[in-house]
Order: structure tokens, then sequence, then C-alpha cells
């Protein structure tokens, strides 16, 4: 039997059939700056802090990605070398602008900002350093858990120019599969990189109706493949360092 796994997958698949449901406005904006600023060849920045870096990476130099994605890696927001330090790290004051400083951040590009929580002082930070730049800031982050994790915080979403709510519960974990213990199944993953992948599909699909192409890699075993992937690398490799 295997009730609990396909529950779970239940569960996953309703929250992404209800996401776009009342954020119609938000999903075009988001789309529209992205559109605008790989039509005059702006970059598109990912970040994200914790498990939510994850989804800088789900951008970044993959089969159908777009070569103008630049996701932010700062080791010491990661997980990879010490979890506790790195949830210690996000919390930490003046900490965004080190980081994003080592980025090429221009006015005409995009920064597209993952917190669940929506509160935590580096993508708070990188939301103020984004405006002072002159970029568009999209958040993807939980309304519900941001609020309720506030107290008196200042909230990602009211800081950018533009929020999605992923709209997972306070503590992202919302699935029982046993009573008496702590929830599993948290759902910002999933649902993060859903929102990421169909904002860059519709900002193609815009291009595409304006007459330019995107510049999209191809998966490595497919035909061409390599002179296609390695003609975007050149032409990108000199403003994003992890290339």
């Amino acid at each position: 039997m295997t009730t609990a796994a396909f529950a779970y997958l239940a569960q996953a698949a309703a929250a992404l059939a209800g996401l776009a449901e009342g954020q119609e406005v938000a999903f075009d904006a988001a789309s529209g700056a992205i559109a605008r600023a790989l039509a005059t060849d702006r970059l598109i920045y990912l970040f994200g802090t914790g498990h939510s870096h994850m989804l800088a990476e789900e951008g970044h130099y993959r089969a159908g990605g777009i070569a103008a994605v630049v996701p932010v890696l700062a080791t010491a927001l990661m997980l990879h070398e010490g979890a506790v330090e790195s949830t210690r790290r996000e919390r930490e004051m003046g900490l965004a602008a080190k980081v994003l400083a080592q980025y090429p951040i221009e006015a005409g590009d995009v920064l597209v900002i993952f917190s669940n929580s929506g509160v935590n002082a580096v993508p708070v930070e990188a939301a103020r350093y984004g405006r002072s730049r002159g970029v568009t800031v999209i958040a993807v982050t939980s309304d519900a858990y941001s609020k309720a994790a506030a107290a008196g915080r200042s909230r990602l979403s009211e800081l950018a120019d533009i929020a999605i709510d992923n709209r997972t519960v306070p503590g992202d974990a919302g699935f029982e599969a046993a009573a008496g213990q702590p929830p599993v199944g948290p759902l910002s993953t999933v649902v993060g990189a859903a929102i990421l992948n169909a904002l860059l599909a519709e900002a193609v699909s815009r291009l595409a109706a304006a007459g330019k192409d995107a510049p999209i890699y191809v998966s490595a075993n497919m035909p061409g493949a390599k002179e296609h992937n390695a003609a975007l690398v050149a032409r990108y490799q000199a403003r994003n360092q992890h290339l």
C-alpha cells in the first residue's frame, strides 16, 4: 500500500492547480518584467537561502533553461558546508549586500528572491538591495507563513515590486503521515520550481510573439546540443561567474 505517498502527491497537485487563481496580475507582471529584461539583453538573477537556494540552481544551465538566468550562490547561505550555520547566517544583518555586490546587478535586470518564511534578514535585505540598484524585484514567498512569523519584522512581499504567494502553510511541511508526529512533505520547493518555470515559459512565449528568440539551453544529450549550448555560454560567460 502506498496510500500516504499518493495522498501527498494529490496534495502537491492540488497546490499547483490552485496556484494561479487570484494571482493573475502578479504572474502577468512578473513574466512581463522577465520578458522585457530578456528583450533588452539584461539578466535574470535568482536568489534564495537555505533550501530556497535550490530554486536558484533550478533555473541555471539546464535543459530548457534560459541562458540569461544567473544564480546567486553563496556557500555560507547554502547547506552543503554546514546546515546549522547557514540557518544562522540567513538571519544575519548586513550579509545580503556583501553577497549581491559580487554580481554585476544593474538597472533593467530582474532579481527573483525565493524565501518561504519571507522574514529572514538576508532575503529581506536582498530586496532592498535590488530596489536600490533599480532592478525589478520579484518575491516568491508564503503569505500565510510570513504573516505568522513576522513578529513585527519586515516582510519580503512588502518590499518587492511584485510578490507571488506560493500558498504553502506556515512551517512549509503540511502533510500528516503519522498521527502524533510532526508533519512531513514540504511543498515550497515543488511549488517554487513550478512558479519559476511558469514565469520563464510565459516570458519566452511573449518574446516569440514579438518575433524574438530566447536564449534557451538544450539537453546535452540532444543532437546539436554541444554547439548550441557552447554558443550561449560564450555569450553569457563574462556576466555569469557560475558558467
